[in-house]
């Protein structure tokens, strides 16, 4: 194979890498295909992950492709938090010193923060500019053109090929460790499930646009009707959805609001039947662990966000489920399957401290 790019350029190996994501959990897990390629090829380089501060977690449960984890503290136009600009000016003068042999933009199409890629103090970066606005493009040697309607998880592969770094497939993974089955099992509510006789019910999401609250409890009835028990997934502050889901119920359901980190609901996933769910990051662990799945896409498109697997996982638009009926028809046609059960993604792991670098 020829010598890829960054080794070209840099006349040996590189020795420290950053990847810059600065996203949601789905986000980042659809990025693993491209890190475990970057890994494969750079197996001594130290990578470190340049995001938002809630990601130490999951720099955390990658240590086998991440070594690092440095907060990101904001730019302008990107509307994930806040800009404060000392701190921006701080971390531009941190990682200025730092001196990376190479910075990865894996953010987006560029026109927000290829600019600021130039100011990393790196010794080359690469990513995606915008095909109509070749100024955002620093160099086109490292840089390629971001597809509009492109599937997210083969985008960032096809970038690592691009920079003649060869794919290591397009599987997702989410490990799951000791620690985390430990945690699930002081969970009081879990404890009287039967695993594989039980659905997933992820009502809530980032977006405010969601398919409505009445209809999943439409689903987690006939769910309920066919002998599953129904669980009801999702962060504290989904409470109030969750239980506008379970109030609107006829079949009694477990309320996991609040009760679970990253972690735990990778457990549950791991041993769910099925999981339905709006278009969020626990779709995205579920199609790690290849936990069966329904998801509803209300904003996001499937060809460019959803599982890749769609004999395990089915699409269904908003606008094809304007009734409970088709969703609860591809549920149910899933668990008629019984596709056995894998815990392909799911194998125990030790999670390893993480350093901010």
């Amino acid at each position: 194979m020829d010598t890829d790019k960054i080794t070209a350029a840099l006349g040996r190996p590189p020795e420290t890498i950053a990847i810059f994501r600065a996203i949601k959990l789905g986000d980042l897990l659809v990025s693993i295909p491209a890190l475990r390629a970057l890994r494969h090829a750079f197996p001594q380089a130290r990578i470190s992950l340049i995001s938002l501060p809630w990601a130490v977690d999951f720099v955390r449960r990658f240590p086998q492709y991440l070594d690092t984890f440095i907060p990101f503290p904001g730019w302008p136009g990107l509307p994930e938090q806040a800009v404060d600009a000392q701190k921006t000016t701080q971390f531009l003068q941190r990682m200025q010193r730092k001196a990376f042999d190479v910075v990865l933009q894996l953010q987006g199409n560029g026109t927000c923060v290829n600019p600021m890629m130039g100011l990393l103090g790196a010794r080359l970066t690469a990513g995606y500019y915008p095909e109509s606005l070749p100024q955002y493009c620093l160099d086109s040697t490292f840089y390629r053109p971001y597809l509009e309607g492109q599937h997210e998880i083969r985008r960032h592969v096809q970038l690592m090929e691009f920079l003649g770094i060869p794919g290591q497939g397009y599987d997702l993974e989410f490990p799951l460790t000791k620690a985390d089955s430990q945690r699930a099992r002081q969970v009081s509510e879990l404890q009287s499930l039967k695993p594989h006789r039980y659905v997933c019910i992820h009502a809530g999401g980032i977006s405010a646009r969601r398919w409505p609250e009445y209809r999943f409890a439409e689903v987690a009835d006939a769910l309920a009707a066919n002998g599953y028990a129904v669980v009801l997934t999702g962060t504290a502050s989904e409470a109030p959805i969750i239980e506008d889901v379970r109030s609107r119920m006829k079949a009694p359901a477990i309320s996991l609001a609040g009760k679970t980190d990253l972690g735990v609901i990778g457990w549950v996933l791991s041993r769910a039947a099925l999981l339905v769910s709006n278009d969020t990051g626990v779709s995205h662990i579920a199609s790690a662990l290849k936990t069966p799945s329904v998801i509803i896409y209300s904003t996001s498109r499937p060809d460019e966000w959803g599982p890749l697997n769609q004999q395990l996982h089915r699409a269904v638009r908003e606008a094809e489920a304007t009734d409970s009926r088709r969703v609860i028809d591809e549920a149910l046609n899933l668990l008629a399957a019984k596709p056995p059960h894998s815990t392909a993604g799911s194998s125990p792991a030790q999670t390893a401290p993480v350093q901010n670098d």
